[in-house]
């Protein structure tokens, strides 16, 4: 049998434990070290066993890995990013691949160049309801795809901003938490043209959005209204829906609607709605409840990264792929400050 692969987590926070977490009770992968120069970082490579150091150097050093998962703030994931790859070690990079698309790619050609995998944390795509969903969209049940909604709509608490990051340009929902949406978005409907955006910080009056509108026109012709906000109480997002970490309550509710001209789709609960006869609003609606096996996509995720690592599976989420998601948030960005339509292949270098 194949020796575990040796994994490391940097960056001890909210989704780095999640994901040294589920390293250590996997049996494909070994966590063999935390980085994090805080208490947290020490703390929890005690609790699991693993080797600490304060930064990615020491660690690439003296403790090797097979393969790195980056969990950092956004701004630091490029930069250690590079340091990984220079040390011939396997990246996977939590979202957004990097602040800004001219930085992405710095990352991106690094990893080609060394022949480094390089893996981005859209781990939504690994959920066996989305991988579902995307079936019946390819099958064509639902017709010609027209109409997309989608809502991020949470409270975020007052704690949740003691990471005085969150805060500071490079964060905000959209590049936090809307970015994830967007993805599935593109990954379930096809790619995204153009953008059109409003955001406002009235709210927590912080130097992010915490509230966004977006318009979006698809490829193939559908058009798409999101909406986010981390500072309304409701039960409509992902988070709150989709099950898929246990520290939300859930609620029966949807948080995406999939609209053709032969059928809708919602997302989480995999509702298919129809006419059995004739097309019309007079006509009576058929509700079909798709099923499928709940699994964790962070652990789907961290298997598939072991296997990309033993060369037997290509990336799903690669690093070109995060970067075309990034590419229509930086349009987002770009469209909310200058108040006019982006189109997305035109799009220019945001301001930072």
């Amino acid at each position: 049998m194949n020796e575990p692969v040796k994994l490391a987590v940097v960056g001890a926070g909210l989704i780095g434990r999640r994901h040294a977490e589920l390293i250590a009770a996997e049996p494909e992968a070994r966590l063999v070290g935390v980085v994090d120069p805080a208490p947290v970082g020490r703390e929890l490579a005690h609790k699991l066993g693993a080797i600490w150091r304060a930064n990615l150097g020491d660690l690439l050093a003296a403790d090797r890995p097979d393969g790195v998962i980056i969990a950092t703030p956004n701004r630091l994931h490029v930069a250690n990013g590079i340091e990984a790859i220079a040390a011939g070690v396997a990246i996977l990079v939590e979202k957004p691949i990097a602040d800004d698309i001219a930085t992405g790619e710095t990352l991106v050609a690094a990893a080609e160049r060394a022949g480094a995998p390089l893996l981005v944390g859209h781990h939504r795509r690994y959920n066996p309801m989305i991988q579902k969903a995307k079936a019946v969209i390819d099958s064509g049940r639902l017709g010609r795809l027209l109409m997309v909604h989608a809502s991020f709509w949470t409270m975020k608490p007052d704690d949740y901003f003691e990471a005085a990051w969150r805060s500071e340009p490079g964060a905000g929902p959209v590049l936090i938490n809307l970015i994830h949406d967007i993805d599935l978005l593109r990954y379930l409907c096809g790619e995204i043209v153009s953008v059109q955006a409003l955001e406002s910080n009235a709210a927590r009056g912080s130097a992010v959005e915490d509230s966004a509108a977006i318009l979006l026109r698809f490829a193939n012709g559908a058009l798409g209204a999101v909406t986010a906000s981390d500072s309304v109480v409701s039960p409509w997002s992902w988070e709150l829906t989709a099950g898929e970490n246990s520290d939300y309550p859930r609620q029966d509710q949807t948080c995406y609607q999939i609209g053709g001209a032969q059928g809708s789709l919602t997302i989480p609960q995999l509702e298919l709605w129809s006419n059995p006869l004739r097309r019309s609003w007079r006509e009576p609606l058929v509700r079909e409840r798709i099923p499928f096996v709940p699994d964790d996509p962070l652990k789907i995720q961290i298997r598939h990264f072991c296997d990309v690592i033993r060369s037997r599976a290509e990336p799903i989420v690669p690093g070109r792929e995060g970067l075309a998601t990034l590419k229509v948030v930086e349009a987002v960005k770009i469209s909310a400050r200058d108040g006019a339509m982006v189109r997305i292949e035109e799009a220019p270098a945001r301001r930072r």
